[in-house]
């Protein structure tokens, strides 16, 4: 049996006897137990009496007279007569409804079929089923445990989520379902997440949670990064005055960050060395609602009044570069032209001798300045690559990220900021996100790199800072913020 200090759901099973053998209805794990002056939390098997193959699983508060927090539908059991209960079937079943379970707590759920093929022969079907186990367990304690048990097994199967076997697990788990169940998955994920926090910092007064993830992909031409963060758990780099409004508070704090950050590189051999090309492929932000659009509108503000991409900055960075020679860019620094309309006027008049002289003169200037919402900007320092999106103020041409708006222009309704998801010059997409592509974005980052490196394989560091700032949209408020999100992904790439 696994201990409650060290759970391990894929070993317990992995040493239950077949259905046959057991003297006993159920058998349970220990999954959190606080002290013995208090309740433990048991995951459970209890086979069924009407059919010998048939099981369900449940999650028990051990209390005087225990407490069903959750009870699964009936399943079968294929193999019963091998010599452990722990078969491919059995463990592909389990884990499927553990995937299942967590997708349900998504308000957003479409309808899509599941497929986990090949999860018997893999070697690292243990960090991905005690992953979704787990990530199950999270959600349970959070929904449905009692206050008296839920604040000590949620550090407990939190401290499991973080370690370094659940990320690899998480990892492979997110292949196995692919882009758009990985959304749903961590839509729910995240949900319970920011349920989570609130309670914490309303009647704990405790450090939140870091709920940032992220992983990376690194193929044949092509580095993927992924990261979900939900919108309440990032780091508030400005804020101009407490947020007291209990709606607003709402929206803006049902909400996650979702960011895909696509490079396509190639490698050109000249006769003395070797060059590294990478370039923008994506780099997609976007902020998503974790409720759907009726509570949003009863308990918030409606879909409108969320934090919008301000600052997107990314850091490229070969780690070993003792084979770089230089780096370099193909984009020239911008130098934006200033259009300038001038006119001026004077009318001059004179009287009659002995008469009131006057002289009127009258002028005026107009300037005009055309800038693009959007500034991209790239450099070099060392070896390492920067590529940074601004986000800047139509009004004064200052970055959003680092300033606020004037209260005159908050009450100004044609100001930029104000039904900026309808109007026709918005800065975002429809949706509230961002997309850089690479027909605006396609310029190379170049490292020319000694042809002694052949043969090896390069680690680059890919380190990210998102901003997301809230001005307020049709809402009448005063309040804005600024929050950060930073993140650290490593990327392969072979040398031919």
């Amino acid at each position: 049996m696994a201990s409650c200090d060290t759970p391990d759901a894929f070993a317990w099973l992995q040493n239950l006897p077949p259905f046959s053998q057991w003297k006993r209805k159920s058998m349970s794990m220990c999954i959190c137990s606080p002290n013995s002056s208090h309740p433990s939390l048991n995951f459970s098997l209890t086979r069924s009496s009407q059919s010998p193959n048939t099981f369900t699983f449940s999650i028990i508060a051990k209390f005087k007279i225990p407490i069903s927090l959750f009870i699964s539908k009936p399943l079968r059991m294929i193999g019963s007569n091998q010599t452990n209960l722990l078969s491919e079937n059995i463990i592909s079943t389990l884990l499927m409804s553990f995937v299942d379970i967590v997708l349900n707590y998504n308000v957003k759920r479409t309808t899509c079929s599941i497929q986990l093929q090949n999860l018997g022969s893999t070697s690292n079907l243990k960090d991905v089923f005690n992953l979704a186990f787990f990530t199950f367990v999270f959600l349970i304690c959070i929904y449905e445990a009692p206050s008296s048990l839920r604040t000590t097994c949620l550090k407990t199967v939190k401290d499991q989520l973080v370690t370094c076997r659940s990320r690899q697990g998480s990892k492979l788990l997110m292949v196995q379902l692919g882009s758009n169940l990985e959304e749903q998955w961590m839509r729910s994920l995240n949900l319970a997440m920011t349920n989570w926090i609130i309670e914490i910092r309303a009647y704990q007064h405790l450090k939140s949670p870091s709920p940032l993830f992220s992983y990376a992909f690194s193929t044949q031409g092509l580095w993927k990064v992924h990261l979900y963060c939900p919108v309440i758990a990032m780091e508030m780099e400005s804020v101009n005055s407490a947020l007291t409004d209990e709606r607003l508070f709402f929206s803006l704090n049902y909400h996650q960050l979702e960011g895909v950050i696509q490079f396509n590189h190639r490698i050109y051999v000249r006769e003395m060395w070797f060059n590294i090309a990478v370039n923008i492929d994506n780099v997609r932000c976007d902020i998503i609602r974790l409720v759907n659009e009726t509570l949003l509108s009863e308990r918030g503000m409606g879909l409108e009044e969320k934090h919008f991409p301000s600052k997107i900055s990314l850091q490229l960075t070969p780690t070993v570069q003792s084979n770089i020679l230089m780096a370099s860019v193909e984009k020239s620094s911008e130098n934006p032209l200033r259009q300038f309309e001038v006119e001026k006027g004077i009318e001059a008049t004179i009287d009659p001798p002995n008469t009131f002289f006057g002289l009127k003169v009258s002028a005026n200037e107009t300037k005009t300045k055309s800038m693009k919402p959007w500034k991209f900007e790239q450099w070099v320092h060392g070896c390492t690559a920067y590529l940074t999106w601004f986000l800047h103020d139509f009004d004064d041409g200052r970055e959003v990220s680092s300033s606020k708006p004037s209260k005159v222009s908050m009450m100004n309704p044609r100001a930029w900021f104000k039904n900026r998801y309808t109007n026709a010059f918005r800065p975002f997409t429809k949706q509230g996100g961002v997309v850089f592509a690479g027909d605006s974005y396609g310029q190379s980052v170049l490292w020319k790199v000694d042809k002694r490196a052949i043969g090896k394989v390069m680690e680059f560091e890919v380190k990210g800072c998102v901003c997301l700032t809230y001005w307020p949209n049709k809402h009448h408020t005063f309040y804005s913020d600024t929050r950060r999100l930073e993140f650290k992904e490593m990327l392969y790439l072979n040398l031919p």
